[in-house]
């Protein structure tokens, strides 16, 4: 069964989050997006756990649903890891996958007895990495646990400011049972394909979201059993036959994708930060070390280099992104929200309408313009000015000189 997939994702019990983010809307946004397997998140919260015991219903083996809802729910959670090691601060932020709720359970007893898991839906924890792994594969082989977002600057295996050079560095003997790391938003496949060492190793993507609409802005495509175990031997094995492709951001669009120092607003490409000595150069204080610099520093290979069996990519815009660039206006705005819900009432989910509605369907349901743009996104005909230091990138699907024409001043009536 072909389905999308999207692990990584937060309840309104996390920090800086919705407070529509209950199971309601989850399943909701997950039916607007087009996706069928949705992490839970946050399964270590103990009020949002209570509310997954008492609201999730068994589906498929390990898989759960909501109210009868079509979204399958899996369990899963994000770990803040902040210990000493090998005398440097580390910060590491990683997914857990359980099979079931039973076993959640169980992995909340073991880490309530570390730390507060009230405090947060994404709870910190003075834990090495490796001993969280040890703890989570102890009560269930059948688990994953999955490096996230492993590029970014803070809380990544492999950020500069307090990460790790390798996964055997911070996993140790426990290595050989990370089988996934999630690539963030500010990476993607085609970056992590020139590490060699990373070769072995299935590169996932999920959308991180705080918030519903966010949902989706990156996945995973399986042709596999719908079970838990089904995609976790997808995702284990790494078959390009059960494993299709990653939905991406493109990475420019990430917020750590350049060097930088947002305080100055200075954005720098890796060759230049060198030039200044991984300063800022308006008030000379570091820089932040953004994902491409970091890819740069582990590298093997050259750019453009993929390895063979590599799981697929396709790089998208959201929706209301495309809209608004069409418009002239800002995604959120009632104009651009209009025409989002007119296209999901036409022609199904978002990303079926990203990825797969004909030219000839886009050209009957919208602007030429908006059909135009959700056309050029997928042949990568985009400008992007890269993020840096927390600050999104800026992206445009139009030039200026085509943004200049009055088309661009209709209104959607």
């Amino acid at each position: 069964m072909k389905f999308v997939a999207d692990f990584h994702i937060h309840s309104r019990f996390a920090r800086a989050t919705s407070k529509d983010l209950n199971l309601e809307n989850l399943d909701k946004w997950a039916k607007i997006k087009g996706i069928k397997v949705l992490g839970t998140g946050d399964f270590t919260h103990p009020l949002w756990f209570q509310e997954l015991k008492e609201n999730l219903r068994p589906a498929e083996p390990g898989l759960y649903s909501f109210n009868g809802g079509e979204a399958r729910f899996v369990l899963t959670s994000e770990i803040s890891c902040i210990y000493s090691k090998n005398n440097r601060v580390r910060k590491i932020h990683v997914l857990l996958f359980a099979p079931s709720l039973e076993t959640a359970d169980k992995i909340n007893a073991k880490l309530g007895w570390i730390g507060n898991l009230k405090s947060d839906g994404r709870p910190i924890l003075g834990l090495d990495a490796k001993e969280l792994a040890k703890i989570v594969f102890n009560i269930s082989e059948d688990c994953l646990v999955v490096p996230a977002h492993a590029w970014t600057p803070w809380f990544s295996i492999f950020g500069s400011k307090s990460g790790f050079d390798s996964i055997e560095e911070c996993f140790e003997e426990y290595s050989k049972y990370i089988y996934a790391i999630e690539t963030g938003l500010s990476s993607d496949p085609a970056m992590n394909w020139r590490l060699s060492a990373l070769d072995k190793i299935t590169l996932i993507s999920n959308s991180d979201c705080h918030s519903g609409p966010k949902m989706g802005r990156e996945a995973n495509v399986f042709d596999t059993e719908l079970s838990y175990s089904g995609i976790r031997n997808a995702i284990k094995e790494k078959d390009p036959q059960k494993f299709l492709y990653t939905i991406e951001f493109f990475p420019e669009e990430g917020k750590y994708h350049y060097d930088g120092h947002r305080l100055c607003n200075i954005s720098l490409k890796p060759e230049d930060s060198k030039k200044y000595n991984n300063l800022c150069p308006v008030c000379g204080k570091h820089l932040t070390i953004g994902v491409l610099n970091r890819v740069e520093e582990l590298a093997d290979r050259p750019d453009g280099f993929k390895p063979e069996g590599a799981i697929p990519q396709k790089s998208l815009i959201p929706l209301s992104e495309i809209i608004a660039d069409v418009l002239g206006v800002t995604p959120g705005t009632k104009q651009v929200d209009k025409e989002y819900k007119n296209l999901i009432e036409k022609l199904g989910t978002e990303l079926n309408i990203l990825l797969d509605i004909t030219e000839g369907d886009l050209a009957s349901a919208t602007l030429p313009e908006i059909a135009e743009g959700i056309l050029r996104v997928r042949k990568r005909e985009v400008f992007i000015e890269p993020g840096y230091d927390g600050v999104y990138g800026k992206i445009k699907i139009f030039s200026k000189e085509e943004q200049k024409k009055p088309i661009r001043q209709k209104t959607l009536l």
